[in-house]
């Protein structure tokens, strides 16, 4: 789904960013926290560039990423996403 949202819709479309991080979400579920948090943080990236720093989504984003650092023992990182 997200390769044919980004061919059809383009890569900073929310639906393509919906994709993103719901594949993010599914890696976290996994246990698959590094993977996880890479596409977080390039969710996040294009969140910031599309909706803003403030929107909804994009405070989703930095939440998601500090889970993902959490679960690979990294909770300074986490602790700072969290207090963000």
């Amino acid at each position: 789904c997200w390769e044919l949202r980004k061919k059809a819709l383009g890569e900073h479309h929310q639906g393509t960013l919906e994709s993103i991080n719901g594949i993010a979400n599914a890696l976290d579920c996994q246990g698959k926290y590094a993977q996880a948090e890479a596409l977080h943080r390039q969710c996040w990236e294009l969140r910031k560039k599309t909706l803003g720093e403030h929107h909804q989504d994009t405070l989703d984003s930095i939440n998601n990423m500090a889970i993902a650092l959490h679960g690979q023992g990294k909770y300074v990182q986490a602790e700072a996403l969290y207090r963000e």
